[in-house]
């Protein structure tokens, strides 16, 4: 690494006057404030690491392993057991559900038979310690926006085999980007002062909440990482014995890119290293390149798999240096500036660190209400166990293309516009806008256009089957 570049005098200046107004924060730790003001040093001297296009390297199979070429598990349940009883899982549970109209974490929206994102991920590890006698917890990563109600939700939980730690990741003063002076400082004391500072946050905070001493001296050696609303992350033995006998310390899960996740990150080789390219960090002259699926072919699922002593290793050496990632906002007509970090981007830092290039499968993120339909569908079924599977009578390996408009953003109203879930197991694309209602019984094939008419309330009978048609008005059903 480049040693730090030195900071202007007027830099300097907005550094020395943000350092005595956060050093007056009651509302913070002293952990929270030197996090923040190293953030916000990192950011002012310019460290942004640029990428040099021409060493980029392709990942060759040794470091993106193939999902297929993983050892195959033994067959004796002892040695499950074994695994197991190394493994956390941690979610990250710090986002409310106000895209989609919810108040409240993200993590309660209901996907399915009345079951929330929180009641699946217990019904699943419940299942995984009754079957192999474990004690493999669950650790809940909140921020200051969803602690005090995930705290009153996991009470629910008090008589499951889980364990069940809560933790909260930082609170950082968000900046006023015209003097660099902390928010809550200016007067803004409440919630929209602060911000927590992205999911990168998660390895510090599980340091400095006492919480990975806690797990290492119960001999736990390993934490899966995902973010609470992928439905596809549950518990894979492969991965986790893949890294325990090649003494990998971090794994990231990758996926094959479809034209719906042309800005995810991906993995590369750089200086003999694997690691995370972010849109952000490419030159504008190459985005195009970025975005196709040709050069690019895989993209990160931010199901991170990653050894608990190094985290400890690099957090005691503060060497976890991910790149910052810049978040402007607006509060109150105030510009202010968020600075965030990811975990994927630490990949860099670990030994032996590689990527697994997983099925789709293991990436079913619920974003918005139109992800809802599909995971409500009959393109899916629930387990006992709290498994989401998707279901074998579908010819087409990637999931049909849905877009619903506007009025049905929310939960709520998206519920309301659906007597029934509609069967979509033959549609290949569904766009909706304006205010339709579907009936019960709806059988939607091939690519359907619905389109009220402005003003006009369009209902789609009970019973009704629609292949490869646009629908303007009852007449064209």
């Amino acid at each position: 690494m480049s040693p730090v570049p030195a900071l202007s005098p007027a830099d300097a200046e907005k550094l020395a006057n943000l350092k005595s107004a956060v050093s007056s924060l009651t509302q913070i730790s002293d952990n929270e404030k030197s996090g923040f003001l190293n953030l916000v040093t990192r950011y002012l001297s310019g460290e942004a690491q640029h990428v040099e296009w021409s060493k980029i390297q392709t990942p060759t199979d040794d470091v993106v392993v193939p999902y297929d070429k993983l050892a195959p598990l033994s067959e004796d349940p002892a040695e499950t057991k074994k695994l197991l009883d190394k493994l956390v899982v941690l979610k990250l549970n710090g986002g409310l559900g106000t895209t989609m109209g919810c108040t409240g974490p993200k993590s309660v929206i209901e996907v399915r038979n009345g079951l929330t994102f929180l009641d699946l991920i217990v019904k699943q590890i419940e299942a995984l310690n009754t079957k192999y006698g474990c004690t493999v917890p669950l650790l809940l990563m909140n921020s200051f926006n969803t602690h005090d109600d995930t705290a009153k939700i996991v009470e629910k939980y008090s008589n499951s085999n889980i364990e069940i730690h809560t933790f909260n990741q930082s609170q950082y003063p968000r900046m006023i980007i015209e003097d660099f002076a902390p928010l809550p400082c200016k007067g803004n004391a409440g919630k929209d002062g602060w911000n927590p500072p992205g999911h990168g946050d998660v390895f510090p905070s599980l340091m400095n909440s006492g919480k990975l001493d806690a797990l290492l001296s119960k001999g736990k050696e390993y934490v899966f990482v995902a973010n609470s609303d992928n439905l596809g992350a549950v518990v894979d033995l492969k991965i986790l014995n893949h890294l325990i006998q090649n003494k990998s310390e971090y794994c990231m899960e990758v996926t094959p890119k479809t034209l719906a996740d042309v800005k995810g990150g991906t993995l590369i080789s750089y200086d003999g290293k694997v690691q995370l390219l972010e849109i952000a960090q490419v030159p504008d002259q190459h985005v195009n390149e970025f975005k196709s699926i040709e050069k690019f072919k895989i993209f990160n699922t931010n199901n991170l798999w990653v050894n608990l002593n190094a985290v400890k290793r690099l957090v005691e050496a503060d060497a976890l240096k991910m790149e910052i990632i810049p978040n402007p906002k607006e509060v109150d007509g105030i510009k202010v500036l968020q600075l965030e970090t990811a975990a994927g981007a630490a990949i860099r830092f670990f030994d032996r660190a590689i990527g697994a290039n997983v099925p789709r499968s293991r990436f079913l993120p619920v974003k918005a209400s139109s992800d809802l339909l599909l995971v409500q569908s009959d393109l899916y079924t629930l387990t006992d166990d709290g498994y989401v599977i998707r279901n074998p009578a579908r010819a087409n390996p990637s999931n049909p293309s849905i877009e619903l408009g506007p009025e049905f953003k929310k939960v709520a109203s998206f519920l309301s516009r659906f007597k029934s879930i509609p069967s979509i197991i033959e549609l290949d694309s569904l766009k909706v806008t304006g205010d339709v209602y579907f009936g019960a019984g709806i059988t939607l094939k091939g690519n359907v256009t619905v389109s009220a008419k402005s003003g006009v309330k369009l209902e789609i009978p009970d019973g009704a089957v629609i292949a490869n048609k646009d629908v303007n008005g009852p007449e064209d059903i």
